[in-house]
């Protein structure tokens, strides 16, 4: 069975019981070897879905940010090793023996500096429905909140790109995280539609959550469960409000075919060779939970296939929880995006790694 029947038998299977809508490309040595957009963009009001129907973006917005940072390191702007509170003075959080250790900017781009998803109630991650303040101004409250470890002993997953963006607007003259990114990535690369807003309303999809017999339309706020019986709880209408805190690990809006020309991008020459290779490639042995991969700059690297369940070593991967995930294999200089409007069967679910095995598998 070639590639195409291949994907489309994985999309067909999950419409409709798992995944409301969805936008798949694929794309070898830049050259488009598939695309399909299927389902309903509003299921209710029956609006298929189209290749620039907007999708909310959670973390997905990371790599966007992650990529700007190299971008501007290869710019002479900053540095790996640059100290955050060089930046962000205010930003010295404690680690657990009460010192105030010095959290470097590669520690914020490999997930390591002890910074999580814990933090205070008034503090926002980016789609939940707290309140709505000036970036600065969130991090402030988040910089009183105590690390998890030391910086380098651990790798957690967290708002470390969110601080990261906060230094990239102090980098930036003060101008606001949207207006950093589009200067040095989006704006170069004509990401017309991938903002802290939506550029289009008419063209944004509706949000779903997982359900039975078919995903549930997000009500404003939504909770979420966990597995572990706790309750998440997501702001569908966050994206339009203006004033929200332009955060760098969970806030953006835009189109699949947006993230495919940054990946692509990557693929060429939007960094120098020497920062392309450590965007492909693990930069911390320090594991991921399951095993056999670690964290480069943007995303995960498969290091061990066998450990991981995943198909071949090298592949680099992530997604964010309101549906999307995308692929990149290096060694076949193929690029997959996947952008669904269903939480987190999109992101996560059985549909991500039915849709990973069918391309790589």
């Amino acid at each position: 069975m070639g590639l195409k029947k291949r994907v489309d038998a994985v999309i067909d299977a999950a419409l409709g019981s798992r995944v409301v809508g969805c936008v798949v490309l694929i794309e070898e040595a830049g050259q488009r070897v598939y695309a399909r957009s299927a389902g309903y963009a509003d299921r209710e009001a029956g609006i298929p879905v189209a290749e620039n129907t907007i999708f909310r973006l959670a973390s997905v917005t990371k790599p966007i940010v992650a990529l700007t940072t190299l971008r501007m390191i290869d710019k002479g702007l900053l540095s790996l090793d640059d100290k955050v509170a060089d930046y962000l003075p205010y930003f010295t959080p404690r680690a657990p023996d009460g010192s105030t250790p010095d959290i470097l900017i590669r520690h914020l781009l490999t997930h390591t500096s002890g910074i999580t998803y814990d933090r205070p109630p008034n503090v926002s991650s980016g789609s939940d429905p707290r309140d709505l303040i000036p970036l600065q101004e969130n991090l402030r409250r988040f910089a009183s909140f105590p690390l998890s470890f030391k910086p380098g002993e651990k790798w957690a997953y967290g708002m470390n790109i969110d601080v990261l963006g906060g230094v990239l607007e102090m980098v930036g003259d003060g101008a606001r995280l949207g207006e950093v990114i589009a200067l040095h990535t989006t704006g170069p690369l004509s990401m017309r539609d991938t903002r802290f807003n939506v550029t289009d309303r008419t063209r944004i999809s509706t949000p779903y959550a997982d359900g039975t017999p078919e995903p549930i339309r997000m009500a404003e706020p939504q909770g979420v469960p966990n597995d572990d019986g706790s309750m998440d709880y997501y702001s569908p209408q966050r994206i339009f409000h203006p004033t929200a805190p332009q955060s760098g690990g969970s806030g953006m809006a835009g189109t699949a075919g947006d993230l495919m020309k940054l990946f692509e991008a990557l693929r060429t020459d939007f960094l120098t060779p020497e920062t392309q290779q450590m965007a492909y490639t693990t930069q911390t042995e320090l594991p991921l939970d399951p095993p056999g991969r670690n964290f480069s700059f943007v995303g995960a690297v498969v290091t061990d296939a066998a450990r991981s369940g995943w198909p071949k070593d090298g592949l680099l991967e992530w997604g964010g929880v309101w549906g999307n995930h995308w692929f990149i294999d290096p060694a076949t200089q193929t690029n997959v995006v996947v952008y669904t409007n269903t939480m987190r069967e999109g992101c996560n679910g059985p549909f991500r790694d039915q849709m990973r095995d069918a391309v790589f598998g």
